[in-house]
């Protein structure tokens, strides 16, 4: 059964300690409601895909509250530190290279209470939209409860932050490469990009 908390310090506290045990929560952000497992417990990566019906090697980011939330491993430069001050929390996903294992890892903090005080107490999480794959972006708890009628083994809990916006998903930007590469449009355009980094194309 999933339990359905409310967006207040205890429950938060209860979402983060189920994130803690493997457990998949899902959440409200600024544009759909998400659905995640905890960063540190990689490991449960697979029961998050089969929840979603989504193939298993398809890439998802990580939900951070800041950049003092990405692991050392990732490259975080200059570009990097101009982008997070002007448009973190917000609609753009950074794209990050490994120090040296040739991997990469988006990242984004999302613009949304919740999402951030979830993170601030569970840390960083491995998120995705709080639906099955190809079928309709939820956007209200009752909607997610709706979507995983059926699956409520699977899903443990989902915080319930009230209705939220919807809208265009982030721009994701590529950081691994230089020039910097646009990888999907978004609500953050090219030209306002371009007066931190330098685009390729």
């Amino acid at each position: 059964m999933t339990d359905r908390l409310p967006a207040t310090a205890e429950g938060i506290e209860r979402a983060a300690a189920l994130l803690a045990q493997g457990s998949i929560v899902a959440f409200p952000t600024d544009t759909v409601y998400g659905v995640a497992v905890a960063a540190s417990r990689a490991d449960r990566l697979p029961a998050l895909f089969e929840l979603k019906r989504r193939p298993i090697d398809r890439r998802i980011p990580v939900l951070v509250a800041s950049l003092a939330q990405i692991g050392a491993e990732w490259v975080v430069d200059e570009r990097a530190n101009r982008l997070v001050e002007r448009f973190w929390p917000g609609p753009l996903t950074l794209v990050l290279s490994s120090a040296g294992a040739g991997r990469t890892q988006a990242f984004r903090a999302p613009d949304h209470p919740v999402a951030l005080a979830l993170i601030e107490a569970a840390g960083p999480l491995l998120a995705t939209s709080a639906n099955v794959s190809n079928e309709p972006d939820t956007e209200s708890a009752d909607d997610v409860l709706i979507a995983f009628a059926t699956q409520q083994d699977e899903l443990a809990a989902v915080v319930d932050g009230g209705s939220v916006a919807g809208g265009i998903a982030s721009t994701v930007l590529d950081l691994s490469a230089a020039p910097a590469r646009i990888l999907r449009a978004g609500p953050i355009r090219r030209e306002q990009l371009a007066e931190s980094v330098e685009l390729a194309g």
